[in-house]
Order: C-alpha cells, then structure tokens, then sequence
C-alpha cells in the first residue's frame, strides 16, 4: 500500500503548516511509510490533488491510499482519536 500526503513547502499560513507538521509526525512515530508529494512545485500537481479530492478549493494536507482519497487533516486527525487510523489509510491489518 502506498501513502501519499500532498502538502506544500511554500505557506504563509501557520495553521497548514502546523498540520502538516502533525501528521507526518503522527506517521512517523507509527512507522508508516508515505510518500510526500509537494503542491508547490507545479500548478499541475495542485490541480491533480484537487481533482483527486473532487473538491476544488482542497487545501494540503490531503492523504489517499493507492489513489484512493482518504481524506483531509480533520479526517486524519479524527481517526488518529478514534484509533482507526488503518482502517481510515485502508492498510491491511
């Protein structure tokens, strides 16, 4: 299964960046691979993000699992509380 996190590099806004921060931490401490994938770097990057998301106003962090959507920051942060992180990246058990 692979992981991605879209995020972005370049942000003038402490409270992305904070969560941004906090999920990668959260990934980190759980010994879960992803990979980053960096919005800044093309325009077309952040479209492809959004279109994936089928929001088009979606804002980093943004995770899927195999191109799967998984959700946003606050889904993220919901499963982490609820202890359903694998199911909610649809990791096998």
């Amino acid at each position: 299964m692979v992981v991605k996190v879209y995020f972005t590099s370049v942000t003038g806004s402490r409270e992305i960046k904070s969560k941004q921060s906090e999920l990668m931490r959260i990934l980190d401490s759980k010994c879960i691979e992803y990979e980053r994938v960096d919005i800044s770097v093309d325009d077309s990057v952040r479209t492809e993000m959004r279109e994936k998301c089928g929001n088009p106003k979606a804002i980093p962090p943004q995770i899927f699992s195999n191109d799967l959507y998984c959700g946003d920051y606050e889904e993220f942060s919901a499963a982490v509380e609820n202890d359903i992180l694998s199911q909610f990246l649809k990791l096998k058990d």
